[in-house]
């Protein structure tokens, strides 16, 4: 870059901060608004397998690869298959030294990216209105905090700020639509000794059972922490009648979809700790891609938010490291621009339609006591991942 461009991000989600670490390795100031008022102010969500040529590649160009390594989990990538009879279909094992997939927590991968930034790089409790493209070529942020409404220009703005983007209006007309699959998450804590039996059944990994259009999942987490999802398709109303918020109520709703399950099984219902978390599955249309606006993109969820079959969150990451360093590599932010969304947008298209495959296979219209894992619909080094990735 030839002049040093003035650049912002909406949103700290994982993409936009590893966008922010590499731009600022080399020296390009960077502004990140996010509206959370803290680092600590919600749960950051379950576990992420993070892939050795997306996710990792990105790390590695974050310098921030060895640290990552520390910090994960690679006996995590175990996988226990079931059907609803609890009968195991499959188990797969990672190998002596695997580390194509390892695991993390979402939250501890994100404070190791925020802890890499320049201080005062994230403005917390800043919430993103829009952005307005202006006739010289730069955009103007629309932002607001305690203190009022604010509005800034930049070289560039990228849009990092999930499934419900303020930044994507204006390069796109698409609203996430509902996918017909609903996750109702669930928790157990200190699992080990609170709760052996769904310790067994999710063993290091994750385990899923399921048959036609239902699936129980659970997933290990660091400290013993268990996240369960309970996922199947039907209406987004599905709770109409119900206040999600009688424990009680949900279960007994829960339990019916799922009543000729093993009772072993249906302990994923029973003894959860805590509420019940509803989780409707949103997608964007496939394609989608968008014409140029002069200083605004998009890269993760506000740019390809598709069925989260573990791919979201590392797509992110290598969004977040391929902008940054385009934005580092060309003389303009056209330029860069070009180069960035020339290889974005195809990769993610070729993404979301193999999501969108895996979705409907795993996930039928028909009902069926099949417990079908197909690994022919899976690519090279990815498998289903239920946590919901929406927060680019």
């Amino acid at each position: 870059m030839s002049t040093t461009p003035r650049i912002a991000i909406a949103g700290a989600g994982l993409g936009g901060l590893v966008c922010a670490r590499i731009l600022q390795q080399h020296g390009m100031p960077v502004t990140v608004f996010e509206q959370e008022s803290d680092p600590h102010a919600r749960s950051q969500g379950g576990t992420l397998d993070i892939d050795q040529d997306t996710g990792q590649a990105a790390l590695r160009e974050a310098g921030l690869f060895d640290q990552f390594l520390a910090l994960s989990r690679p006996e995590g990538q175990e996988w226990r298959l079931y059907d609803r009879h609890a009968a195991l279909v499959r188990h797969d094992r990672a190998g002596e030294g695997d580390l194509s997939r390892p695991e993390i927590d979402r939250g501890r991968l994100r404070a190791l990216l925020l802890d890499s930034l320049v201080p005062g790089t994230v403005r917390w409790g800043r919430t993103v209105e829009a952005v307005t493209p202006q006739p010289d070529g730069t955009a103007r942020l629309h932002h607001h905090d305690r203190t009022g409404a604010h509005a800034d220009d930049f070289d560039l703005v990228i849009g990092a700020d999930g499934a419900w983007s303020r930044i994507r209006p204006a390069l796109s007309d698409a609203q996430p639509a509902y996918a017909g699959v609903t996750l109702v998450e669930a928790h157990f804590n200190d699992v080990d000794h609170r709760h052996p039996d769904i310790a067994h059944l999710v063993g290091r990994g994750t385990m899923s059972a399921k048959a036609g259009s239902r699936s129980l999942v659970l997933q290990r987490n660091s400290n013993g922490h268990v996240r369960a999802y309970i996922t199947f398709r039907g209406p987004q109303d599905w709770h109409a009648g119900l206040d999600l918020t009688d424990t009680g109520a949900v279960r007994d709703r829960l339990l019916a979809r799922y009543q000729d399950w093993h009772e072993s099984l249906l302990g994923i219902l029973r003894d959860n700790e805590g509420g019940f978390i509803n989780r409707p599955m949103f997608v964007l249309p496939v394609p989608h891609t968008w014409q140029r606006v002069p200083g605004i993109t998009l890269l993760g969820d506000a740019a390809h938010l598709m069925p989260p079959i573990g791919v979201g969150a590392n797509l992110a990451l290598l969004d977040g490291a391929d902008l940054a360093r385009a934005v580092i590599g060309h003389p303009t932010i056209g330029e860069a621009l070009d180069a960035y969304e020339t290889v974005m947008l195809p990769r993610a298209t070729d993404n979301a339609k193999t999501a969108q495959q895996m979705l409907t296979t795993l996930m039928p219209d028909t009902d069926t006591d099949t417990a079908a894992f197909p690994d022919r619909l899976w690519p090279a080094g990815t498998r289903p991942d239920p946590h919901p990735d929406h927060t680019g």
